[in-house]
C-alpha cells in the first residue's frame, strides 16, 4: 500500500508540472528551431550569427568570462561550440517535452539556464530579461528533477509497460517515478534556499536589485578607451564597448584629438569615420568594429585597435586627449599619457 501511495504521489507531481515541462522544453528546443530551421544562424560573418550574440555576453559575465573570451578569440572553436550547444538545447528541450529521461534532461535545463544567468544575466533593456530567464530556468530545472514526468510522458509509458530498464535504480535518478531520497524535505529546502540565495546574489550583482542604487547596463552604450599611443604619422588606441543594448550598436559620429586646453587639433567627423579603411581597424573578437553607412559602428562586446592618420598635426607634442562622440550625444574623453 505504501508503494502505491508513493507511486500515485509521484504521478501527480509529474502531472502537475506538465505545463512547466512543455513550456520550458520549448524555450530550449526553439533555440535550435530558430537557428537551423527557420534561419541558419550558425554561419560566421553573416548577419545574426549566434557567435556574435555570444560575444555580447563578454563584458560583464560572472565567473565564466575567461571561457567566453577564449571562444570569441578562437572563431573555429566558437563555431563548433555554438553547434554543439545548439544540438544540446534541441535534445534537452525535445526530451523534456516528451518526458523522456526527465530527471537527466532537467539537469541539462538547470545547466543551460545557469550558463544563461552567469553569461547574460546583466542584459535586458526594460525588464532584466536575461536575468529572469536564467533564474526561472534554474528553478524550473530543479523542480523537474524533483518531480520527474507524470502520465503524459514516455517515461510513464515505459514504466507502465514494465520495461526492464525502468526497474533499475539509475532510472529513478535519471528518468521518473518515485524520487529515490529518504528525506526529500531536506533536499527541497536546501536546494530552494541555495537557489533563492543565487537569485538574490545575481540580482544584486548585475542590477543592484536588492539594496543600493538600481542600475541597468543595457540602457546606454559605454566605451572604454585605452592604450593610446602616437608617432609622427599615426595615432593608435584601443576601444572596447562594455555596456548598452545588445541589439543596437554604438554609432560613433566623431573622434576629436584635443590639446591640453580642450581645443581640437584634428577632427574625424561621421563621414570620415564611415570611410575609414578596414585596414585601420584590428578587431580582437568576432563582434567587429566596422565602418557603417553614416558612422563607425561598435557592437556590444566588440574590441578593436583603431589607427588614425595625424600627419597634418604639426605639433605632435600638443596632443593631450582623445574624445569619442556617440550619435546619442554621449562623449568619452581619455587623456594621453
Amino acid at each position: 500500500m505504501k508503494h502505491t501511495v508513493n507511486s500515485q504521489s509521484s504521478d501527480l507531481a509529474g502531472l502537475y508540472t506538465l505545463s512547466l515541462r512543455m513550456v520550458i522544453g520549448w524555450t530550449y528546443f526553439s533555440a535550435f528551431w530558430r537557428r537551423l530551421i527557420l534561419e541558419n544562424k550558425l554561419i560566421p560573418d553573416e548577419q545574426g550569427y549566434i557567435g556574435e550574440k555570444f560575444n555580447h555576453f563578454l563584458p560583464n559575465a560572472l565567473g565564466i568570462k575567461p571561457i567566453i573570451e577564449y571562444l570569441v578569440t578562437h572563431p573555429d572553436a566558437l563555431q563548433q561550440s555554438m553547434m554543439i550547444f545548439t544540438i544540446i538545447e534541441a535534445i534537452v528541450g525535445l526530451f523534456i517535452i516528451l518526458g523522456l529521461f526527465t530527471r537527466l534532461m532537467s539537469i541539462g535545463i538547470f545547466s543551460l539556464a545557469l550558463g544563461i544567468l552567469l553569461g547574460s544575466g546583466w542584459l535586458g533593456t526594460t525588464c532584466l530579461d536575461e536575468w529572469q530567464i536564467g533564474v526561472l530556468g534554474v528553478a524550473g530545472g530543479f523542480v523537474l528533477f524533483l518531480t520527474g514526468s507524470g502520465p503524459y510522458s514516455l517515461d510513464y509509458y515505459f514504466m507502465k509497460n514494465n520495461k526492464s530498464f525502468t526497474q533499475k535504480r539509475w532510472f529513478q535518478w535519471l528518468g521518473s517515478g518515485n524520487f529515490p531520497v529518504t528525506q526529500p524535505k531536506v533536499l527541497v529546502l536546501t536546494g530552494s534556499l541555495i537557489l533563492f540565495g543565487l537569485t538574490l546574489f545575481t540580482n544584486q550583482y548585475f542590477h543592484g536589485g536588492v539594496w543600493g542604487t538600481l542600475h541597468n547596463k543595457s540602457v546606454k552604450p559605454k566605451l572604454e578607451i585605452s592604450n593610446i599611443s602616437h608617432n609622427n604619422s599615426d595615432l593608435k588606441f584601443e576601444v572596447y564597448r562594455t555596456e548598452g543594448a545588445d541589439v543596437y550598436g554604438s554609432f560613433l559620429i566623431g573622434i576629436h584629438i584635443l590639446d591640453k586646453n580642450g581645443m581640437i587639433l584634428k577632427e574625424f567627423d561621421q563621414q570620415k569615420l564611415s570611410e575609414l579603411s578596414k585596414e585601420n581597424i584590428q578587431n580582437h573578437y568576432v563582434a567587429k568594429v566596422k565602418p557603417g553607412k553614416h558612422s563607425l559602428v561598435i557592437p556590444l562586446g566588440a574590441k578593436a585597435d583603431v589607427t588614425l592618420n595625424i600627419d597634418d598635426i604639426l605639433q605632435k607634442s600638443e596632443i593631450h586627449a582623445l574624445k569619442l562622440t556617440d550619435i546619442s550625444g554621449i562623449e568619452w574623453i581619455e587623456s594621453i599619457k
